[in-house]
């Protein structure tokens, strides 16, 4: 009995770790999107924009080598300027990144075994949800998805990917401030939206055969 509940109270630490370690991720995350620290904030915004518009006009391996070079330009001209800041004042302060060389930044079993863990749930969530609506288990919810598909087709012939990833950004960090700053009128329109959606489904479900409908209540 003692080697049992010490195995189950020493377990839970890595897994209380990991967790809180996906919890500061998703809250730092959160953090940069509401503009919390600005300068944190803008800083992530106009770097993943040039990125973007870099991988728009160039390939990704001439962005991914172009931006290796820049780290590598600032690090090499730090160190070497370092060096002889040291020689000069006849200092020993080191490697000017010897914090950074000696932090721990090897990813833990347990972190990534809940990662896959969590990656599986999404997964197996959409893959049912995949087979639901393409094998017309809900008419009214595979229409839905043709609709949402037809408009997509249109979306695509206008913007490609890459341009969809610049918009999604932009909204990504824009659209918190927007919110906040006319939360009142985006929720009434919003509720509104909802409202006339449900209305126009309800509209088309009343109007299907009875087999589908009775399928549906079923």
């Amino acid at each position: 009995m003692a080697d049992s509940s010490s195995t189950s109270s020493s377990s839970p630490p890595s897994s209380n770790h990991s967790s809180s370690s996906l919890k500061d991720l998703s809250h730092s995350a959160l953090q940069l999107v509401q503009w919390q620290e600005p300068k944190k904030s803008a800083a992530a915004f106009i770097g993943s924009l040039l990125v973007l518009v870099s991988v728009a006009t160039l390939s990704v391996i001439s962005v991914v080598s172009y931006l290796l070079l820049a780290v590598l330009c600032i690090t090499i001209t730090f160190r070497v300027y370092k060096s002889i800041i040291q020689a000069v004042q006849k200092s020993e302060e080191g490697h000017p990144f010897r914090s950074s060389l000696q932090r721990d930044v090897s990813l833990s079993s347990e972190s990534v075994r809940q990662l896959a863990d969590l990656c599986t749930v999404y997964l197996n969530r959409v893959i049912r949800e995949s087979r639901r609506l393409l094998l017309v288990e809900d008419l009214v919810d595979s229409l839905k998805l043709a609709g949402g598909m037809w408009m997509l087709t249109y979306v695509g012939s206008i913007f490609n990917g890459v341009t969809l990833l610049i918009l999604a950004d932009i909204l990504f960090f824009t659209s918190p401030l927007l919110y906040q700053k006319k939360k009142t009128q985006i929720d009434g329109y919003v509720q509104w939206v909802r409202s006339r959606v449900e209305e126009k489904m309800n509209k088309l479900q009343d109007r299907l055969p009875g087999a589908v409908k009775k399928t549906k209540a079923e």
